[in-house]
């Protein structure tokens, strides 16, 4: 603990004492003095003496007091303070969520949807954006870190996404153009979500691609291109796909180069078993972002007012009863 204006201390000490000093030279000096004849038989007598301990007792009680009133006074005035360094730390990541929204695709849009609708309370520093494609993309929200905005987006998303709702408004423009679910068109229209790289390269990049990789109709991206794409603007891919069951199944090879598109990128690819699962799978990528930049060094100064402010309180109180008691 410091004192930010410690010169108060000696500078109102020294006047303290002489304040006191003077005060009680001009009581001794303006004190009549009046011969009593036998005063001595007086000043025996015990009750006498027990007047007189009793007395200075309060006296001694009352001059205490004065003192430690001035002096904590002086040091609230000082200002006690303690002083703390620390360095911030923040989540330095961008998080898109890149949503297949073909009508097959909405439960598990949904359960992605909820799961960051809870993580996002939890955000400090990190971006979130969101964008949905079928046929053609529409960015929902660009990438930002106002959380209580991206709070009521994933709100109206989880509405929109739900078996409960009653219109599909919310995917308007994603039907622009003849086919469904064309991965690459969505893929690359994600990640010009993102800035130009020079401006971001201490934040690491990532898209969470959830797809049922169900390519109907005639892309201006291929998987293949897009992924090359993402992987120029140092973007990862976590692609979730809940249509894969096994290499040997009517859509394994599609599996295949979705999982290649993925890990081209550094990032990774998860065959969904249900829509519970997107949970864990949402927490293993959360670790694998998890980079942490540290911010500029910051000066923390706490004011404690309360303990001289309470001794001079304390003090006031014994001033006040020991003055009493001088005057009875």
């Amino acid at each position: 603990m410091a004192l930010t204006y410690w010169w108060l201390l000696p500078l109102g000490a020294a006047g303290l004492v002489a304040v006191v000093v003077f005060f009680w030279r001009r009581q001794a000096d303006g004190a009549r003095q009046i011969p009593v004849a036998h005063a001595d038989r007086l000043t025996a007598l015990p009750a006498y003496q027990k007047a007189v301990r009793q007395r200075r007792s309060w006296l001694l009680a009352a001059l205490a007091a004065v003192v430690i009133l001035g002096l904590s006074l002086l040091t609230a005035a000082a200002r006690p303070v303690t002083e703390r360094t620390s360095i911030p730390e923040r989540l330095n990541r961008d998080i898109m969520l890149c949503l297949d929204v073909s009508g097959s695709m909405l439960d598990t849009d949904e359960a992605i949807v909820t799961v960051f609708s809870k993580l996002v309370g939890n955000f400090k520093g990190e971006r979130i954006g969101l964008t949905i494609f079928d046929s053609s993309a529409v960015t929902v929200f660009p990438l930002t870190d106002d959380y209580e905005f991206v709070a009521e987006e994933l709100k109206t998303a989880q509405k929109a996404l739900g078996l409960d709702a009653d219109s599909f408004e919310y995917f308007a423009g994603t039907y622009e153009r003849p086919g469904s679910s064309l991965i690459g068109d969505g893929l690359a229209s994600c990640v010009q979500g993102f800035p130009a790289t020079g401006q971001n390269e201490q934040r690491s990049r990532s898209i969470i691609l959830a797809t049922d990789n169900m390519l109907a109709g005639k892309p201006i991206f291929t998987l293949a291109q897009a992924s090359d794409l993402t992987a120029k603007a140092k973007i990862r891919v976590y692609a979730l796909n809940p249509n894969d069951f096994g290499q040997n199944t009517l859509f394994g090879a599609a599996a295949e180069n979705l999982k290649k598109a993925a890990t081209t990128t550094g990032g990774a690819y998860y065959a969904l078993e249900s829509e519970s699962t997107v949970a864990s799978i949402v927490d293993k990528v959360q670790d694998t972002e998890a980079a942490t930049l540290k911010g500029a060094p910051q000066k923390t100064v706490l004011d404690h007012p309360a303990w001289p402010l309470g001794l001079a309180l304390a003090s006031l109180l014994v001033l006040g009863v020991a003055l009493w008691r001088l005057r009875r």
